[in-house]
C-alpha cells in the first residue's frame, strides 16, 4: 500500500512517527481494506508536477488533526480508546481515498474516492458499535454500515466494468 501524506498536511520527524506507530497496527489490523487495483494504477503519477510537492506557507508541525510533534505524540496516548481506534483507521482510508483521488478519470477518481471515504465512515461506525453506548447512535451506525457497504459493492462493479 503506497501511504502518501495528503496536501495541506506537512509532518515535522515526531508527527511522521506519530503517524507510522498508528499506520504500523492499522496495517495489520484492517489490512482488510485495499482500494480496487483499477484505483492504485494512478499512484504512480507525479504529484510534485501537479502541485502537491512543497507547501511554501507550511510550519514545521502542521498537522490538520491538531496533533503536533512530541506534545501530539502524548495527547494521543492520553486519548479514549475510540480516538486512538479512528485515528489509526483513518491512518488507512485517509491516504487511499487520496490515492484513490488522483485517477486521470474523473469518474474513476470519484469511485475511487468514495470507496475509501464510505470504508472511514464504515470504520467509524464499527468504532462507535464497539464502544458506544447510546442505542440510538448504535442503530444509526448499524444503518451506515449496510448503506456504505451497498455502495462500495456497487461502486467496485462499475470500475470492474470500466476498460482501462
Amino acid at each position: 500500500m503506497t501511504t502518501l501524506i495528503p496536501t495541506g498536511l506537512n509532518l515535522s520527524a515526531a508527527g511522521f512517527a506519530l503517524a507510522a506507530a498508528f499506520a504500523a497496527p492499522a496495517l495489520a489490523q484492517d489490512a482488510a481494506f485495499e482500494l480496487p487495483a483499477r484505483c492504485v494504477a494512478a499512484a504512480g503519477m507525479d504529484h510534485a508536477a501537479m502541485g502537491h510537492g512543497d507547501m511554501p506557507d507550511a510550519k514545521p508541525g502542521d498537522m490538520a488533526s491538531g496533533m503536533m510533534g512530541m506534545d501530539g505524540m502524548d495527547a494521543m496516548a492520553s486519548m479514549p480508546a475510540h480516538v486512538q481506534d479512528n485515528m489509526r483507521k483513518m491512518m488507512v482510508t485517509m491516504p487511499a481515498m487520496h490515492d484513490g483521488m488522483m485517477n486521470a478519470d474523473a469518474d474513476v477518481a470519484f469511485a475511487c474516492g468514495m470507496i475509501a471515504h464510505h470504508q472511514g465512515a464504515i470504520d467509524m461506525a464499527e468504532v462507535v458499535l464497539e464502544h458506544g453506548d447510546d442505542d440510538a447512535m448504535k442503530a444509526l451506525a448499524q444503518e451506515i454500515i449496510a448503506t456504505q457497504v451497498d455502495e462500495i459493492t456497487q461502486m467496485t462493479t462499475w470500475l470492474d466494468a470500466q476498460p482501462e
